[in-house]
């Protein structure tokens, strides 16, 4: 999700459902990606659940940091600056998404061992993450509405 459309007005960002709602978006759209390959990568290299896991939410947190760093140095900000500003914006929010995730998956029976062409290993998933979006929604309202989280990202547009 393109941190254009969010909208500054030059003053502290009022925490709207509309913003939460696209901040955990871009959350979800970097935990996917992360979580789907270290999923494949961790089965293709025919690894336990736990390594796979491990791989998935450590990818998980890489690309859902690499997104908000791309738009936040793409509107000038320094490398280093953008390091601190995607660690402060998306810590939390990526956090309590894998937490909420990873937990309906192992919760789920079966999934962990479903392999990528079974349907419950899909259902599962997109279930994890349809959970999650749920949960990680009014915690990136609350933390805008604080000033922080998603709310820092703001201040760069």
């Amino acid at each position: 999700m393109d941190h254009a459309m969010h909208h500054h007005t030059g003053t502290a960002p009022g925490a709207t459902w509309s913003m939460a709602i696209r901040a955990t978006l871009h959350c979800l759209l970097g935990c996917a990606v992360g979580e789907l390959l270290g999923m494949v990568i961790g089965t293709a290299l025919l690894w336990g659940n736990v390594p796979t896991m491990a791989l998935a939410i450590g990818l998980a947190f890489v690309f859902g940091y690499s997104f908000t760093l791309f738009a936040v140095v793409r509107a000038g900000v320094s490398l280093k600056a953008a390091v601190k500003i995607a660690l402060a914006a998306d810590t939390v929010s990526i956090a309590v998404m894998e937490l909420v995730d990873n937990a309906i998956i192992a919760l789920t029976p079966g999934a962990m061992d479903a392999h990528l062409s079974e349907g419950l290993f899909w259902y599962a998933l997109l279930g994890g993450f349809a959970v999650a979006f749920l949960v990680t929604t009014p915690v990136n309202k609350w933390m805008i509405g604080q000033g922080k989280g998603h709310a820092v990202v703001h201040a760069h547009h």
